[in-house]
């Protein structure tokens, strides 16, 4: 059998470098054309850098604009968004990007209250960096040796100062997925057999949360075939606290109707009010009747055993880092108040090993039996990911770069410039707080604009005021000088009012508090005349 000669193509496919940009001259060596790919992808990495500087990314002046706002339509005729065949410069590139950041939301500003996240360590930010460029996964040791063992470390330190001494953990992809986690674990401890069998032949389970709780739970219980119906919202009080009697009632009630409960998320730190459920008294109830207790601290912090002093004021704070011991699991972002980049998110857990029995499935390309090293290190198998990012090393470069002492020093200052605003509040005609208390970083307040000053607060009455936070707000983004969140809450009969939230960074000053109110004053005392 013989074969014709393939005739070579009339021209040679042109060599591009990793940019994809074409490599001129096919005489080239390898390690000419690794140079110049090289060079010129650190030339643009630099360029990009000087761009977010100048565009206010990293530390932008107070005196440049939170966002320079423009509606969808406008913002699609502004950006290339298209994408083609044919390739785009490097200078177009540069000039997208330069756009990009020009129209993005400054969260590294001193006046971002928008959000319980805002700008992010430059040490955190640094770790990210050098992950992504790494560019690996995080889910055997033999293709992320260093970054297992910093994760193992950064859990152990976070264990230690919930009290979890032989617990473990694993950091997952936000606190709506932590959250989860707790949920599916507290099922495989309720029933193990829900991991093979399923949940068919299972009365319905319930889920008991607090009416101020985040509204992953709700979507948690859609997820797991719990189903949105079995979460019980529990009564809270006048700020925003689970009332312990009130789950009792539910308990009994749910039990009553041949449901069975098995798990209560309880919340510190809630994500409208800031609101502290009371730990000590719900586990309890959880103790007394074998229920699984979860606990929702996504929004602060200062979780470390040294930031506890931070607490005193309020006391619940203290008390409740005295009494998390006694929860089962709990979630928490430092991507929040403690500014680590987006995403960073902890999920802990008391009982060690419980994390693998519930989630593992053994994948033998991946977790081989008969490895070369200690195989405990291949952590992969406790998560219900296969790719997840490498999120604890941005938090350890912090940790590391600070200490328990800086982190410390960072948590007391946000916190006692939210006591600052509240002072304020008090104190400042057309204003008026939802909570008295400040138990958290959040501010809810109402402005009253003056032409509604001295009118009888009737139904009508609070009518106008509700329309004033989306008024206000909407000029507030236009004139780029203030971002802040407002919402109302039906179940307390509350209309729409501000929310100002304060984070580690950028580093807030009673300057910046006493700026939210003169924009919002500022922008709202015409309202109505």
């Amino acid at each position: 059998q013989t074969f014709e000669e393939v005739p070579a193509p009339e021209t040679s496919p042109q060599p591009v470098d990793q940019l994809g940009s074409p490599v001129k001259g096919p005489s080239l060596s390898g390690a000419e054309r690794k140079e110049m790919a090289e060079g010129k992808l650190e030339v643009f990495l630099s360029r990009l850098t000087q761009l977010l500087k100048e565009g206010g990314a990293f530390n932008p002046d107070r005196d440049i604009p939170v966002v320079q706002f423009q509606p969808p339509d406008k913002l699609k005729e502004v950006l290339p968004l298209e994408l083609g065949p044919t390739p785009s410069s490097d200078e177009a590139l540069l000039s997208l990007c330069q756009d990009v950041i020009k129209y993005s939301v400054k969260t590294s500003h001193h006046h971002f209250h928008n959000q319980l996240y805002s700008g992010t360590d430059p040490y955190g930010l640094a770790g990210a960096w050098l992950t992504e460029a790494l560019n690996t996964n995080q889910h055997t040791f033999e293709v992320s040796p260093v970054f297992t063992l910093v994760e193992d470390a950064m859990l152990k330190h976070i264990l230690k100062f919930v009290g979890y001494e032989d617990g473990d953990g694993i950091f997952s992809p936000g606190g709506s997925m932590s959250n989860m986690y707790g949920m599916v674990l507290a099922r495989y401890r309720f029933m193990p057999k829900t991991k093979t069998k399923g949940i068919f032949q299972l009365p319905p389970l319930v889920v008991f949360v607090s009416e101020e709780s985040h509204y992953s739970i709700m979507k948690g219980a859609h997820w797991l075939g719990i189903g949105t119906d079995n979460v019980i919202k529990v009564l809270t009080d006048s700020a925003g606290r689970m009332i312990p009697d009130e789950l009792s009632r539910s308990i009994d009630m749910i039990v009553a109707e041949g449901k069975v409960p098995f798990l209560v998320v309880a919340t510190a730190g809630s994500t409208v009010l800031g609101a502290f459920d009371p730990l000590d008294q719900l586990a309890d109830i959880c103790e007394r009747l074998n229920i699984w207790l979860h606990v929702d601290v996504c929004m602060l912090g200062g979780i470390s055993d040294v930031i506890k002093k931070v607490f005193t004021y309020p006391k619940r704070f203290e008390q409740f880092y005295t009494f998390c011991f006694r929860s089962d699991s709990l979630s928490w972002n430092p991507h929040k108040m403690l500014g680590a980049p987006l995403q960073c998110s902890a999920f802990l857990v008391k009982e060690k090993g419980l994390l693998h029995q519930c989630n593992s499935a053994s994948a033998t390309y991946l977790f081989q039996q008969d490895k070369f090293y200690d195989i405990s290190y291949d952590t992969g198998d406790k998560s219900i990911q296969c790719g997840r990012k490498v999120d604890a090393f941005k938090l350890w470069l912090m940790w590391k770069a600070r200490g328990d002492t800086g982190l410390e020093r960072l948590v007391d200052n946000t916190m006692e410039c939210a006591r600052y605003l509240r002072d304020q509040i008090v104190n400042r005609p057309g204003f008026r707080l939802v909570v008295p208390e400040v138990q958290c970083t959040n501010v809810c307040f109402w402005y009253i604009p003056p032409a509604l000053w001295g009118e009888e607060e009737s139904e009508e009455w609070w009518n106008k005021v509700h329309t004033v936070a989306p008024k206000i707000k909407e000029r507030l983004v236009r004139s780029g000088t203030l971002m802040i969140g407002y919402q109302p809450l039906a179940h307390k009969h509350l209309k729409n009012f501000f929310r100002a939230v304060s984070a580690c960074h950028p580093p807030p000053t009673t300057a910046d508090m006493d700026h939210t109110l003169t924009e919002i004053e500022r922008h709202g005392k015409d309202l109505f005349t």
